[in-house]
């Protein structure tokens, strides 16, 4: 794992409980793209401590998730956010900046 990596990693692990933040925001954060981030975290391999099924895009969908979409969705909702149809219904309520 690379240090840039790591330093993704370590900004989705503040992300809270039950909060999203899109791929753009990390992206503001760290000067890079936002595709940057989602290879980024596309090598977590710690699923449970780094919740990377937290970040999403900014039009409130999904996007990937390196479980399948179907455990990001079922982590989501067991968080209470509302999806329907890979997108998050109550995304502003959701969104939080880092």
């Amino acid at each position: 794992m690379t240090p840039f990596e790591r330093r993704v990693l370590i900004l989705v692990k503040k992300i809270p409980r039950g909060k999203v933040v899109t791929y753009g925001e990390i992206a503001r954060i760290l000067k890079t793209g936002p595709r940057t981030i989602g290879n980024a975290l596309h090598k977590n391999f710690y699923l449970v401590k780094i919740p990377c099924h937290r970040v999403v895009r900014a039009d409130g969908s999904l996007g990937g998730y390196v479980g399948g979409l179907k455990r990001k969705i079922r982590l989501l909702r067991r968080e209470g956010i509302k999806i329907k149809n890979n997108k998050i219904i109550n995304f502003r309520d959701c969104f939080v900046k880092l």
